[in-house]
């Protein structure tokens, strides 16, 4: 079975909305005055590390608008891995992407996803998709990179819906920017 990862930056008071300066948040570019050159590193190698990606639309959209113009390593990798996008648009995706096979709903349609051959599945982004993969227990690795900054308020990817996962502690790492990755493995029992 191929492993699943959300990777998500988030700030104290747990918001992952516009850390790069998407217009949505008044606070949008949360993550910019801690850019450092380990925290680079880190996620080029998660981006080599992992097969695919898997996106929300919206974030597929920003992420196809953003990248194929780029040069750089990361930007190479970014461009040709395979994509997988949940969306109900039917046009062409393009960027190397496909659209999730939903005939059975987008739980299923992920569930199969990750019984096919391959390597690690990366969630970047994707605030609800990745709301909706911990609610069905669908993580099996949860990255959270986690910036010293609060921003009072925007989109979470927590669910309020009284579900309980218990996760292990399988890493932290702190950066020079004094950003701080928690690496969570789902708890199989």
């Amino acid at each position: 079975m191929r492993q699943l990862i959300v990777s998500e930056f988030l700030t104290l008071d747990g918001v992952v909305e516009a850390p790069g300066g998407e217009t949505s948040h008044r606070h949008a570019g949360w993550t910019m005055p801690y850019a450092a050159d380990d925290l680079f590193a880190f996620k080029l190698q998660e981006t080599r590390d992992a097969d695919s990606l898997l996106l929300g639309r919206r974030t597929f959209e920003q992420f196809a608008e953003a990248w194929p113009p780029r040069e750089g390593d990361f930007a190479e990798k970014m461009n040709a891995m395979p994509k997988t996008v949940v969306t109900t648009r039917t046009d062409d995706l393009g960027w190397n992407a496909t659209r999730l096979d939903t005939t059975h709903g987008v739980r299923d349609g992920i569930a199969a996803l990750r019984e096919g051959d391959g390597g690690p599945i990366l969630v970047a982004g994707s605030a609800t998709l990745a709301r909706a993969l911990l609610v069905w227990g669908l993580v099996d690795e949860l990255r959270l990179l986690v910036y010293p900054v609060l921003v009072g308020g925007g989109a979470r990817i927590f669910p309020d819906d009284r579900s309980k996962w218990a996760y292990e502690l399988a890493g932290l790492q702190r950066f020079s920017s004094d950003a701080v990755l928690h690496v969570y493995r789902l708890a199989r029992s």
